[in-house]
């Protein structure tokens, strides 16, 4: 179901929006927002600069930093008594980002995730059951607002207690599951476990994840758990972008249509600022075209993707970004080699012996890095066997020697054994930085 005529425009069309809509931000950002106007100043551009989508390329960007600078309003455009809601990051190190939206930007929010939610397959009817954490994290407000709106009904079940969620499934007749992917898997194994098959058993026909990326082996496996018609999507934001929305998979599942009436996309070279031609990976860097309480003018993401800008099969035109391959913070460098934990899962999920669970540890022993990759076991009998064990060992070495040119350590222990998350997945322990190495 295609929500909105803006995700079928021409891209003339598009392009029109677009260039009008950015005029009024930078100007909006410029009057309104001091460390935006003395970024322009200081290179010298103003807003009458801004003449053509090419222009855009011209203006400085804006990056984590700019938050902890400016914490926690410096950077809003709006006085506070005119925001309708705030929500801030996780604040893992340091002091949380914090944003927030005016009425307006409430309804524009909404708009941008009713139409990600109906590209992943949400119907009017929906029974969706959120098993986001509640609370300052935009995920799980921004999906519930948005998929009230297409006329779902939701479930505010929250993360934790997963036998409590599964019997809701059951209860309620949940059709509709948003949640990470982590968290899907973790609650499909323990729906085995009980001796139940979600596809008979269940009506949960629809997954609507974020919070981290899946990638196509994370993909393979929730079938496995859920059944091979369950439609597993993903969709893409950040809370300083809005959270939710900014774009999503539709069921063609050929990368994540981006609301481009809302939101500029770039890709450059995350040296050297370049930016990249269409095709090209680099680092995502947004710009947010209708964003009022805080207005984003190239962001850059730290997430490496691609763009692609020919019509999809699915109807709509606005272009797609390819489903995320890492981040700029999370490439581990290993021996001078750069590792992103996505090249290592894609490695592991290709091989049917072993689950979707798994722990990247690092460390430094005589001057030279030592990885150890522990992975479960969908069997544990194999543990009986020591030959076993031993082929399986060197066929994932094997494969990570052929996609890294790296050797690892192999840990392969009993199923269930490995951390679950509710929420983003945590994989690598880098004992280096902890003891003062630079990585």
């Amino acid at each position: 179901m295609i929500w909105a005529k803006e995700e079928t425009l021409s891209r003339k069309e598009i392009e029109e929006i677009q260039l009008a809509r950015l005029k009024e931000q930078v100007a909006w950002a410029y009057e309104r927002v001091a460390p935006y106007r003395a970024k322009m100043d200081a290179v010298g551009i103003r807003p009458e600069h801004i003449r053509s989508l090419a222009d855009l390329k011209n203006l400085p960007m804006t990056t984590k930093q700019d938050f902890k600078d400016n914490y926690p309003f410096g950077l809003f455009a709006v006085e506070r008594e005119k925001l309708q809601r705030i929500h801030a990051s996780s604040g893992t190190t340091g002091k949380p980002t914090v944003v927030g939206y005016t009425p307006e930007d409430m309804k524009n929010w909404t708009e941008c995730v009713s139409r990600i939610a109906c590209a992943g397959g949400a119907m009017p009817g929906d029974m969706v059951q959120i098993c986001f954490g509640y609370g300052m994290f935009t995920g799980a407000l921004g999906l519930h607002f948005g998929l009230e709106n297409i006329g779902a009904t939701v479930a505010p079940t929250s993360s934790g207690n997963t036998k409590k969620q599964i019997m809701f499934m059951q209860d309620l007749g949940t059709t509709l599951l948003v949640a990470t992917p982590s968290y899907a898997l973790h609650i499909g194994e323990v729906i085995r476990e009980m001796g139940l098959d979600p596809a008979k058993d269940l009506k949960v026909k629809i997954g609507l994840f974020g919070g981290e990326g899946m990638t196509e082996g994370m993909r393979q496996e929730m079938y496995n758990l859920w059944g091979h018609d369950f439609k597993a999507t993903q969709n893409y934001g950040m809370s300083e972008i809005n959270g939710p929305g900014m774009s999503g998979e539709c069921l063609e599942l050929c990368g994540m249509h981006i609301n481009e009436d809302h939101f500029i996309a770039e890709v450059i070279d995350p040296e050297t600022g370049e930016v990249l031609p269409e095709g090209q990976h680099g680092e995502l860097v947004v710009t947010c075209l209708t964003k009022k309480a805080l207005p984003m003018i190239r962001y850059r993401t730290k997430d490496i993707t691609r763009l692609f800008y020919e019509p999809c099969k699915c109807g709509r035109t606005t272009a797609r970004m390819e489903n995320l391959s890492g981040r700029t913070d999370d490439m581990l460098i290993i021996r001078g080699v750069n590792v992103f934990p996505t090249q290592i899962e894609e490695v592991l999920l290709k091989m049917e012996e072993i689950g979707p669970h798994y722990e990247i540890e690092l460390e430094r022993v005589n001057h030279l890095d030592r990885m150890q990759i522990k992975v479960e076991l969908v069997d544990d009998s194999l543990l009986d066997s020591y030959a076993a064990l031993e082929a399986l060992e060197k066929k994932i070495r094997a494969g990570l020697r052929t996609m890294l040119g790296l050797d690892a350590a192999i840990k392969l222990v009993a199923p269930g054994t490995l951390p679950r998350f509710e929420g983003k997945a945590k994989r690598v322990i880098d004992h280096r930085k902890s003891m003062g190495l630079n990585c």
